[in-house]
């Protein structure tokens, strides 16, 4: 197989999806493949694709449209479609048109390179095949970003989840050796990466079998002390006490946590088998709340889930109120096949899951902006990631607590901390200036 040929890569969906993206480039570069950032370049057209709501595949089978349309005009391109829509449709996406040359999951990416040549004589490639022991332990993502790096300790779910496709698609849940991430992280420090984050689909459910999360963190954190480390998401299930006391007892550990909630009504909860019940939940949040004062917190919220009542609507509004979340990711309930809601129907009207997300949404925002008018006044520790979206004559980048920030530049470089006096906000950015004294490194302070 020529090794100058060149492959473009579409990434949709969670972090997860991106630290498999890394992994297939890896697996390609290995392969001879060359990246191209245009489309009109390639030879090789991957999309890696997300399942968990209807909305994503919709953007997703529009733009395998345009990769139809490319293929059209250049009938040699191989197009692949990877990912977690490719192990949930597989048959749907073969019968959308002969122009799809390869569907591929997760768990089969390495043989990637061997399709693409059986598909260069006209072979179709179907290779879906979930895995119980497929981790990629032994290959390097290829990782582009020299700053801040997603790094995978686990693959697939047990949780099942009524709502959710992820066990159907990622597989049973089964997690990396602790030598072998902290052997990543290692790589990672030596390499000058400023920022590291744990991903799982349920990532506090880690074990290899000896070691749990909040060792594996432990064990992490210790790598570099100057390296920020961060994880999601979270189960409210397995977050234990040691490990919100082991969150607390590094610097580096970033005080943020992701923790879905998905609902404030213990009858939803139930139907959703989230384990967990209202109360549970709020006395966790107290508990963190009491180890690590200045942890930053946010959730997911499922609007209309199958049965949902307005007297159930209200108790997730009221736990919004209670709780004040710093951010919440909202959506609509998505059916999807082969869960177990599918079989409940979807009896929500959308008119009706419609204005509840936005009643959801609108609270959210202002406790949002209300927990940043606080800290006003006050002076933040930042990793500047790169320039602003709105201005070349700005940076951004985020506090220990997740909270995005943006200052004119000053002299300072990707990379560096410094120190950010906040002068105002809005209800998902800071705005401030940059103090006339450095910081110390991981200095708690009050973002």
């Amino acid at each position: 197989m020529p090794t100058s040929r060149s492959f473009y890569i579409e990434t949709y969906g969670c972090q997860m999806n991106m630290a498999d993206t890394e992994i297939v480039l890896s697996i390609m570069h290995g392969a001879g493949f060359i990246r191209t950032e245009t489309l009109s370049s390639a030879d090789i057209v991957l999309i890696n694709t997300c399942a968990v709501r209807d909305n994503a595949e919709q953007r997703i089978v529009g733009r395998l449209g345009d990769f139809n349309h490319y293929k059209k005009t250049n009938p040699n391109v191989i197009v692949g479609v990877l990912g977690c829509m490719a192990e949930r449709v597989r048959k749907e996406l073969m019968e959308l048109g002969n122009f799809i040359d390869l569907v591929i999951g997760p768990d089969e990416y390495r043989k990637l390179p061997a399709l693409i040549e059986a598909a260069d004589s006209g072979e179709k490639g179907i290779a879906v095949k979930l895995s119980r022991i497929e981790k990629y332990d032994d290959i390097i993502p290829f990782r582009t970003d020299v700053l801040s790096a997603w790094v995978s300790i686990m693959r697939g779910c047990d949780k099942f989840c009524a709502y959710c496709v992820v066990p159907f698609t990622r597989g049973r849940e089964r997690s990396r050796s602790l030598v072998s991430i902290v052997s990543e992280v290692e790589n990672l420090s030596h390499r000058g990466f400023k920022e590291a984050t744990l991903l799982g689909q349920n990532v506090n459910s880690y074990s290899d079998g000896t070691f749990n999360f909040a060792d594996l963190l432990v064990k992490v954190a210790d790598v570099d002390k100057k390296m920020r480390i961060r994880f999601m998401t979270s189960h409210p299930q397995n977050m234990s006490d040691k490990l919100i006391d082991t969150i607390a007892s590094r610097d580096n550990i970033c005080n943020y946590i992701h923790l879905p909630v998905q609902s404030g009504s213990d009858r939803i909860l139930e139907l959703m088998n989230r384990t967990y019940t209202r109360n549970q939940y709020l006395n966790l949040i107290g508990r963190i709340k009491k180890i690590i004062p200045n942890i930053s917190l946010t959730t997911d919220v499922i609007s209309g889930f199958p049965t949902e009542t307005e007297d159930d609507h209200k108790k997730t509004i009221d736990l919004l109120h209670e709780v004040e979340f710093d951010g919440a990711y909202t959506f609509k309930y998505s059916p999807r096949e082969n869960t177990k809601a599918w079989q409940m129907g979807d009896d929500v009207p959308e008119d009706v899951k419609n204005r509840r997300l936005s009643e959801i949404i609108d609270l959210q925002r202002n406790i949002s902006l209300r927990r940043n008018k606080t800290m006003i006044g006050d002076t933040v520790e930042v990793l500047v990631e790169g320039l602003s979206k709105k201005s070349v004559d700005e940076f951004c980048g985020r506090t220990n607590t997740n909270k995005m920030v943006v200052f004119p530049k000053n002299g300072d470089a990707i990379g560096d901390y410094i120190g950010i006096h906040i002068e105002r906000v809005n209800s998902a950015t800071l705005f401030g200036t940059k103090t006339g004294h450095s910081l110390p490194q991981f200095v708690i302070l009050t973002a």
